[in-house]
């Protein structure tokens, strides 16, 4: 893809995300899974990728799911604050994802239907800190605390941040340089712009030997990524903020958008491009550009 790249394309684009454009494939996600798991599975291993399209609604798609011999994995990436909610998001879309698996009718059959165990991982790399690995369980979120949960959801959390879950990052030359990348485009954040970081940033992996092919191939894509995560990751911060979660609430409830509309004027005012406004919003681009 060439470096002009229009911006209809590029918001086509933004439905992915570095992480998913690097290890979205069966061939990284299992060397992913390999080094996160510690176990050694062959490269001929046979690996189905069912990544959901919008299902963890995120305004950020960062999300594989794969099949692997008997297991369903799912892998967030998370660059904020971890978010709480999380065992609740993936039974949700864990749920979703059996629906299709299953294929609706087969329910009904008498016979038992075997499906693949789960397993769900969440990468963080946000800026905050936190511990290199923690568990969250949906029966933490229950009102009625119980000795033994009729159901529950376990989320295993890794911090890959660069220097930490080391062993992790040297079982996979493709984990440990995307930690090197985003730790240099946080570097160069203190002295440029985002996008002249993100710029500098490959350039100086490029030159290190650090995802080379990646970088080489998807330069350009990764730009308008980051670019797009980035921003929206800021613009997320505005947004909770101005309280915009409750005023939301009430809004819907009184037919009225008046919060949501103030919100994007804000944004408008600190920067924001149309796209990432919509997104965060959920107002149209024509109601967007008319403020």
């Amino acid at each position: 893809m060439s470096a002009n790249v229009n911006e209809t394309a590029t918001n086509r684009k933004f439905k992915n995300s570095v992480f998913t454009e690097l290890f979205g494939t069966p061939e990284k996600a299992l060397e992913l899974y390999n080094a996160i798991s510690g176990k050694n599975y062959p490269p001929d291993t046979k690996v189905k990728i069912v990544t959901l399209s919008d299902a963890l609604y995120m305004e950020q798609l960062n999300d594989i799911s794969f099949v692997i011999e008997g297991k369903l994995v799912v892998l967030v990436e998370h660059q904020s604050s971890i978010n709480e909610n999380m065992p609740l998001r993936m039974l949700i879309y864990m749920s979703r994802e059996y629906e299709l698996l299953t294929n609706g009718r087969d329910l009904y059959r008498e016979r038992k239907i075997k499906i693949p165990s789960p397993e769900f991982v969440v990468l963080y790399n946000g800026e905050k800190e936190m511990a290199d690995f923690k568990e969250m369980r949906l029966s933490d979120s229950f009102e009625l605390a119980q000795d033994f949960p009729n159901l529950d959801l376990v989320v295993k959390v890794y911090n890959i941040n660069k220097g930490r879950n080391a062993e992790m990052a040297a079982k996979s030359s493709s984990l440990s340089g995307y930690e090197e990348f985003i730790a240099a485009i946080r570097e160069n954040l203190k002295s440029m712009s985002l996008k002249e970081a993100v710029r500098v940033a490959i350039r100086s992996c490029v030159s290190r030997n650090i995802l080379v092919e990646f970088l080489t191939e998807h330069g350009s894509e990764v730009e308008n990524m980051l670019f797009h995560e980035w921003n929206l990751d800021e613009a997320l911060e505005v947004r909770y903020e101005e309280g915009i979660e409750e005023g939301v609430a009430i809004g819907e409830a009184r037919g009225e958008t008046k919060g949501l509309l103030q919100t994007a004027r804000n944004m408008k005012a600190k920067g924001f491009n149309t796209a990432v406004i919509c997104e965060v919003t959920g107002l149209s681009e024509a109601e967007v550009e008319g403020l």
